[in-house]
């Protein structure tokens, strides 16, 4: 029989054991080990509940840093062993189905929190010490004459036993006395300390103010002073401190000495500069990431008058296909090579490349002639990626797509220029990729009010912005009206009214032309109806409804059409379906199949542009329909008389061979009286354009119907 797996609380408690093994060898704590673990285990649900919480709380890391220094782990290895528990258990033993690399995320960010909470717990300790060592030190000079010998005492326990270093120096700056913690500091040989002069431990990184402070200290101007400072230790290595400096004053108020605090921060220095790395760094390619770049960028766009950036984003072409194939551990190694060859590209000051994410990256250069260097920088990156790379004995070709944005600082924001160079580089890739196009102001405003109709489209149909207007169709041989073409507009809150052409392909590429589609259908076919009961004496109305290619392939397009007219009681005869010759070319049994049980119904199926989709004539035998519609172009050159006779032969060889299959021909785009006249010389069956009438509301087909039936 296999064991109960591990609970919660089990791998929280195994959690807090390694954390307590690993921490409690550099502690001063006199609590034993299984006691030090109880004292763990509430800071490790604290972590454990932070890390899977909803919203992340950086307070939680920081509470448990400042608990660490509460349970006596000053020493800064302390600080050392529990980031690298956190970092190496927490996930594994804390962790919830969250995706791995979130986790691992949110885990650096708390191991930041806390060193940061026990920085701040560690300094407010320290600065209580240096209290009391300054009043102690004060207090034993001012009753040296009544306890001089007890004062000693307890002034020589204070400063022997702190844990940070203390010393004496006098005002020319000869250090007088140290403690064991500042020898330590130091490499731990108390004579290279003592007796040295305060004015020769300088360190380039001090900062400007740091010896003016002193000067100022030492002629009595102020009592203290509080600074970050970095000295050399014997061995070369640098010691960073905080460094408070404090005068002492004899009894009649005079400067006597100086006291020196020192707490060393090197490892924690370190350890930030760690974490900072890692949280600015891609942790796959080691480049600069997201959080780094637009650190870089924003200081970029922000410098001064006569200062330009240019930005190269990149997209590789097709990785997917290599993840998909290959696998992701090919990918990775795929990115990596791309990623070294990009660092090449970027040498000279004022360059940088950083990875965004995925297969995407980032390549940017500043300076006053950023004009010519951007376009140099997008053709080394496009040159570096020509060679094929190998992975797993493969060789790989890669290819990439940029878009490239330049110009002056200070005009605007780096999230505007990362969306410009974004909507560029998807331009690159529609022209084909493996190449680099610059930014248009013009495209990409087009670009976002593509996107912002995108945005809105699910969203305009529940709100009724759609409507629908009607072209008529004419009998070319009594000019009567025999129905109409429904045509599809949005009514946008911002831009107006909006034809087809602006939005239904936006709506075929996110599937919303589906649903739009059926709405289209079912206005139409109440609107045959509605004409229908109105005018008897007219005759029957039909109505033609495009159906996209999205909706050929839907599997609902049947049963959705037959409900539509029961529901309505509209015969299948007053509907005609157009779709588009392209959308047929090629077609196979199984697109046709629906297209085919609506012609068996009494639905005409009209072949919409034909001419323009290089079909095989002889197709036209095995497709259900009944009607076709001449493409416009065909047609244009009959406006003026005499006509083109090439076009004339064409259109009379095309309304021949429809006829001899039994099928009506449409002319649309009709838009004079010459040309509509010669349509009906060479046989076509209706036509539709401006001639007779613009798209319209429904009332204005059914006023011209009736004057049809009237005479």
């Amino acid at each position: 029989m296999s064991a109960e797996p591990d609970g919660p609380e089990d791998r929280l408690r195994r959690f807090a054991t390694i954390w307590s093994r690993a921490v409690f060898p550099v502690t001063t704590t006199s609590s034993t080990r299984p006691e030090f673990e109880k004292q763990l285990q509430p800071l490790a649900r604290r972590l454990s509940e932070a890390l899977r919480a909803r919203t992340f709380d950086a307070n939680e890391g920081r509470a448990v840093g400042a608990a660490l220094v509460d349970a006596h782990c000053t020493d800064p290895e302390a600080l050392s062993h529990s980031l690298d528990c956190v970092d190496a258990y927490l996930v594994l033993y804390c962790g919830d189905d969250s995706p791995r690399e979130d986790l691992r995320a949110r885990s650096a960010r708390l191991q930041h929190a806390m060193a940061a909470g026990y920085a701040q717990a560690l300094r407010e300790r320290t600065l209580a010490e240096q209290e009391a060592i300054s009043a102690a030190a004060l207090k034993a000079q001012g009753v040296v004459a009544q306890a001089l010998h007890s004062s000693e005492a307890r002034f020589r326990a204070v400063f022997e036993g702190a844990a940070i270093g203390i010393g004496i120096a006098d005002l020319e700056g000869n250090m007088l006395q140290v403690n064991g913690a500042l020898v330590r500091m130091f490499g731990g040989a108390e004579h290279l300390v003592r007796g040295r002069k305060v004015m020769e431990w300088t360190h380039p990184e001090d900062a400007p103010q740091v010896w003016k402070l002193y000067e100022e200290l030492v002629r009595g101007e102020r009592e203290h002073y509080h600074v970050e400072k970095a000295f050399y230790r014997p061995d070369g290595t640098v010691l960073w401190t905080n460094l408070t400096v404090s005068l002492l004053r004899d009894a009649d108020g005079d400067p006597e000495y100086q006291l020196v605090l020192m707490e060393d921060t090197t490892e924690r220095r370190l350890l930030n500069l760690r974490l900072r790395y890692e949280a600015t760094h891609d942790a796959l390619t080691g480049l600069p990431n997201r959080t780094l770049f637009f650190e870089r960028l924003e200081k970029a766009l922000g410098a001064g008058a006569g200062q330009r950036f240019g930005l190269c984003y990149l997209d590789l072409d097709g990785f997917k296909t290599i993840n998909d194939s290959l696998g992701h551990a090919a990918g990775d190694r795929l990115l990596v090579e791309v990623a070294d060859r990009l660092q090449t590209c970027a040498t000279a000051p004022g360059e940088m490349v950083a990875r965004l994410g995925g297969d995407e990256f980032v390549a940017l250069t500043t300076g006053p002639d950023t004009e010519s260097e951007v376009d140099d920088l997008a053709a080394r990156i496009m040159h570096a990626l020509i060679a094929p790379i190998t992975v797993d004995g493969r060789e790989l070709t890669v290819r990439g797509s940029i878009g490239v944005v330049e110009g002056p600082a200070g005009e605007r924001s780096a999230a505007e220029v990362l969306r410009s160079a974004d909507i560029t580089m998807y331009r690159a890739k529609s022209a084909g990729g493996n190449r680099f196009e610059l930014a248009d102001p013009e495209a990409d405003a087009r670009a976002i009010t593509r996107h912002g109709l995108t945005t809105a489209l699910p969203t305009a149909l529940d709100r009724g912005e759609f409507f629908i207007e009607y072209q008529p169709l004419v009998h070319l041989g009594d000019g009567g009206v025999r129905g109409a073409e429904a045509l599809v507009r949005w009514l946008h809150p911002q831009h107006g009214v909006l034809g087809p052409d602006r939005f239904i392909p936006l709506a075929e590429h996110t599937g919303l032309i589906v649903p739009l589609g059926r709405w289209v259908l079912e206005q139409s076919v109440r609107q045959a109806r509605e004409w229908r009961d109105r005018h008897t004496d007219a005759g029957p109305l039909r109505i033609n409804v495009n159906l996209s290619p999205c909706q050929l392939t839907h599997p609902g397009l049947v049963q959705d059409t037959v409900e539509i007219l029961e529901r309505t009681g509209v015969d299948p005869d007053a509907l005609c379906l157009e779709v588009t010759e392209s959308a047929l070319i090629g077609a196979d049994d199984d697109l046709l199949k629906p297209l085919r049980r609506l012609a068996e119904m009494g639905v005409d199926i009209a072949l919409d542009d034909f001419g323009t989709g290089y079909s095989n004539l002889a197709n036209l035998r095995r497709l259900p329909v009944s009607v076709l519609k001449l493409d416009r172009s065909f047609t244009q050159s009959m406006q003026q008389f005499p006509a083109d006779p090439v076009d004339l032969k064409i259109v009379e060889g095309i309304v021949s061979l429809a006829h001899s299959l039994n099928l009506a021909v449409t002319v649309e785009g009709v838009e004079t009286g010459a040309q509509a006249e010669q349509l009906r010389i060479l046989g076509c069956d209706t036509a539709q354009g401006w001639y007779y009438a613009r798209p319209g509301p429904p009332d204005r087909l059914h006023d011209l119907a009736l004057v049809d039936a009237t005479g």
